[in-house]
């Protein structure tokens, strides 16, 4: 029997699974696999908002870790603003020769002086007229008491007695208890003495510090890294002067105008008006409310009226005149935009987040607009080998 080579041959192969039908034509069924039956506009709304939420929950790490350093974080800030408040003195001593620490604290003494020498007549003032001061605030809290009460207002003694109280009780509820009191005091010197150390170091060492930062950078983000940051310092520079201009401006106007009408205190009431211009909007209006209710307190109706009539005409020219020769409108800032800033800054770190509010968000959009400029321009074209 003659022997036969067996082969072998393969196991039959099932039929391929076919997708269960799902009645839908090609093109209907195509989107379905694809898209899994979501609209291409809601798809990218869902993308944009997932990106939107992780951006927000970002932000908020980063500003609550900047909230919880409160003292670091305030004294960095304040001793950028018056590292760019104060670096013409420095710059000045250098081209007269001196030598880096010499300029440095040269500029930081000058802030100092320029602080305390205000801080000094305001309280000379106000303890050689103190007695005076007393009877006029008495007898001016009983003019308002008596006009409150037989004035057109529907007020009785005992509902203002009532209010008085409360506001009083509300008063010192909110006023901190000891310890709180003295921790709150030792984070404040704290970070005073840690910003003008700071300042020191900044006026000395700064070009050092923003080359070895710029260092940490990749080299092909280099460039625009350091255009960004320029264009970020030259609107701190030019924001905190410019303010600082106005302020000063407000002050002398406001000051002088009180001093005219009579109305005590009214050097005090001056360097309230330039401090509280550093908060836009809120501060002026807040320090003119308390220079009119001091002149209604101590000078009667009529001289309130003529410190309104001050403080608004100076508020105006300051708002429609200064503000865009000074400032300039590229640092300009809807209203709408300052408002919400201003307050998100109050929420999260009371008057101080006021202050900065303002200017980080003005240096943020310069920096984006900056970021955003070098982006778009294209990069130069190699030069070929053995050119000149």
């Amino acid at each position: 029997m003659p022997f036969r080579r067996r082969t072998k041959t393969a196991p039959p192969q099932p039929p391929p699974e076919r997708p269960p039908s799902t009645g839908l034509s090609g093109e209907a069924a195509r989107v379905r696999r694809d898209g899994m039956g979501v609209p291409a506009g809601l798809r990218v709304a869902a993308v944009t908002g997932a990106y939107l939420l992780i951006i927000a929950l970002a932000v908020y790490l980063v500003v609550n870790v900047l909230v919880r350093l409160a003292p670091l974080t305030l004294a960095i800030v304040a001793a950028l603003l018056m590292t760019a408040l104060v670096q013409p003195v420095s710059n000045g001593l250098r081209r007269l020769r001196a030598p880096a620490w010499a300029a440095a604290l040269g500029g930081l003494l000058a802030l100092l002086g320029a602080i305390a020498l205000p801080l000094t007549l305001i309280a000379n003032r106000v303890v050689g007229q103190w007695d005076s001061l007393s009877r006029q605030t008495e007898q001016g809290l009983h003019r308002v008491r008596e006009w409150l009460v037989t004035g057109p207002l529907p007020v009785s003694e005992r509902q203002l007695d009532a209010a008085v109280d409360g506001l009083v009780t509300a008063l010192r509820n909110a006023a901190p208890d000891p310890v709180g009191g003295a921790t709150a005091a030792a984070q404040v010197l704290t970070s005073i003495v840690l910003a003008l150390v700071l300042l020191f170091f900044l006026l000395k060492d700064g070009e050092q510090m923003a080359r070895w930062t710029l260092g940490l950078v990749p080299d092909r983000h280099r460039p625009r890294v350091s255009a960004a940051a320029a264009a970020g310092w030259r609107t701190l520079v030019a924001y905190i002067r410019g303010t600082f201009l106005v302020a000063a401006v407000d002050a002398v106007g406001i000051g002088t105008g009180l001093a005219i009408i009579g109305v005590p205190l009214a050097l005090p009431l001056a360097l309230l008006t330039f401090v509280a211009a550093f908060i836009p909007i809120v501060g002026a209006t807040l320090a003119g409310a308390i220079a009119v209710l001091v002149a209604l307190v101590s000078n009667g109706i009529t001289d309130a009226l003529l410190a309104l009539g001050v403080v608004l005409a100076v508020q105006q020219a300051e708002g429609n005149l200064l503000q865009p020769l000074i400032m300039g409108r590229a640092l300009r800032l809807h209203p709408a935009v300052i408002l919400v800033v201003v307050t998100a800054g109050t929420l999260l770190a009371g008057v101080a987040g006021a202050v900065v509010a303002v200017p980080i968000a003005a240096i943020t959009y310069r920096v984006t607009l900056s970021l955003r400029e070098t982006g778009r321009t294209p990069p130069p074209e190699p030069v070929p080998e053995g050119s000149a």
